[in-house]
């Protein structure tokens, strides 16, 4: 990815800090890259502005929430190598036509992508896979992508399964804020979501159990009914 944010939910292992938006300055060049722990991570201005197209917002794509979910769910198990690198998500999008603009927007290279923290890029993944790309959008910026939402008036505060949300660790409600992002699996009406995460735990995909109070809002792709 490629400038400031998309990173990895929380963990344990102290030596797997996070890049707190972007990959590291002397791997991408990018101006406002920023080390955080995981756990913890300020908010810091987004990069030149290179969007995706704000789309139609009464479109529709041809493939309902349970595809995305079921496709999402299918991902569950697979890892990161020990470089943080090495998935299909991130070999996908470093070759992608998304992943030219996001350099001309942020700097550095394609290959920066490999190792990058990929949160994000699944969930770029799962939309390209599914045929739902233009209505999940595709970044492997958080605040970028949760930016495009916003800009196509699909963005708010429920849980919706199929949804994408995204997370501030410290609880912020600002866009610039977020770290990390995944889809919506259920409101499970006691203050927690249930998700399914790439780039979660241990550099996995993971089914996750989140509290409300870190979600910073979602967006709402227009799926089939």
């Amino acid at each position: 990815m490629a400038i400031s944010r998309y990173i990895r939910a929380p963990k344990l292992n102290a030596a797997k800090l996070a890049l707190s938006g972007a990959l590291a300055v002397s791997a991408l060049g990018a101006t406002a890259a920023v080390t955080a722990a995981a756990d913890s991570a300020p908010a810091q201005p987004a990069a030149a502005a290179v969007q995706q197209g704000v789309s139609n917002r009464d479109a529709r794509v041809n493939v309902t929430a349970q595809q995305v979910l079921d496709l999402a769910r299918a991902q569950v198990g697979t890892s990161e190598n020990a470089d943080g690198g090495g998935t299909k998500f991130q070999r996908w999008y470093a070759d992608s036509a998304r992943a030219g603009e996001t350099v001309q927007r942020d700097g550095g290279n394609r290959n920066a992508y490999l190792n990058a923290p990929w949160c994000s890029m699944f969930v770029s993944w799962v939309g390209e896979q599914t045929g739902a790309r233009t209505q999940v959008g595709w970044d492997a910026y958080t605040v970028a992508h949760a930016k495009w939402f916003a800009a196509n008036d699909r963005w708010g505060t429920e849980a919706k399964p199929g949804a994408v949300v995204f997370f501030s660790w410290s609880g912020s409600k600002s866009l610039s804020a977020i770290n990390h992002v995944g889809f919506v699996v259920k409101d499970n009406g006691d203050g927690t979501i249930s998700t399914i995460e790439g780039n979660t735990g241990n550099g996995k995909v993971e089914q996750r159990t989140r509290p409300t109070s870190q979600v910073v809002g979602y967006g709402y792709p227009n799926y089939a009914a």
